[in-house]
């Protein structure tokens, strides 16, 4: 047994969870809506104000989505009423961030300001001009879109500069020693 799977997920107050034909799980909270298609195969129960999710056989396939769907709906619901939220920093002479209107400008160290629109679901704040805050109810767009920012500049190995998340650690190496023969 899948000891993720057969975890209960409690719902909270002022949640609500539908469960449509074919396993369309639709959560509307505080913070927003969030609607999923998970795979039909799997039992999702509903007693209450707690959700269960069982799975139909032992299978490989069956075992595997145990625990995923769990997890899917678990992250779905602490999303629509706590939100997640990515902290990047950005390291370097000159490299900075500013935010105007509905867009991310970047002085990244390119001949031009590197630009990234805010996407819907998606909100950017820069409480400082080496932060940016990345926050949403859903847990892969946030993380998906943070990536995307991060990869603009990566941080470098050498001198550290770029962007890098908040709890990121990069390891640095040690440059030429420039001894001659």
């Amino acid at each position: 047994m899948s000891r993720i799977g057969r975890m209960p997920i409690t719902i909270p107050a002022g949640v609500t969870v539908d469960i449509a034909e074919g396993n369309v799980v639709t959560v509307k909270g505080p913070k927003g809506e969030l609607k999923q298609a998970l795979r039909p195969e799997m039992k999702l129960k509903l007693d209450g104000a707690v959700l269960t999710v069982e799975r139909p056989s032992e299978d490989k396939l069956h075992r595997s989505l145990h625990g995923l769907t769990r997890s899917l709906l678990h992250n779905m619901v602490v999303g629509v009423t706590e939100g997640y939220k990515k902290e990047l920093e950005v390291n370097g002479v000159g490299y900075r961030v500013a935010k105007e209107g509905g867009k991310l400008v970047m002085t990244l160290g390119y001949s031009h300001p590197v630009t990234m629109e805010e996407t819907d679901g998606i909100t950017i704040d820069v409480p400082a001009p080496n932060k940016i805050v990345i926050s949403g109810c859903d847990k892969q767009k946030v993380g998906q879109f943070a990536a995307e920012v991060r990869e603009k500049r990566p941080p470098e190995p050498y001198k550290g500069k770029g962007i890098k998340y908040a709890d990121e650690v990069v390891r640095r190496k040690v440059g030429k020693t420039g001894a001659k023969k």
